[in-house]
């Protein structure tokens, strides 16, 4: 989980990311870190997600939770 953390603060371009956080409320949510995202989760989780997943999950929870998912 940390390491999670860690890396959505790497792609939203902050210093640190709660679980809580509304993912479409960061500054650096564009389709760039849509696109980082689901690469992301393609490379560590082996999982293919689309950008409505990543809208639909609504915070950071959310993502994980969806990428921890089968």
């Amino acid at each position: 989980m940390e390491d999670f953390l860690e890396k959505m603060a790497e792609l939203f371009e902050e210093d640190t990311v709660e679980l809580t956080d509304s993912i479409v409320d960061f500054d650096a949510w564009d389709s760039l870190t849509s696109l980082s995202i689901i690469a992301y989760s393609g490379e560590e989780f082996q999982k293919s997600i689309t950008s409505a997943q990543i809208i639909e999950a609504k915070t950071i929870g959310g993502l994980y939770e969806l990428l921890k998912s089968n």
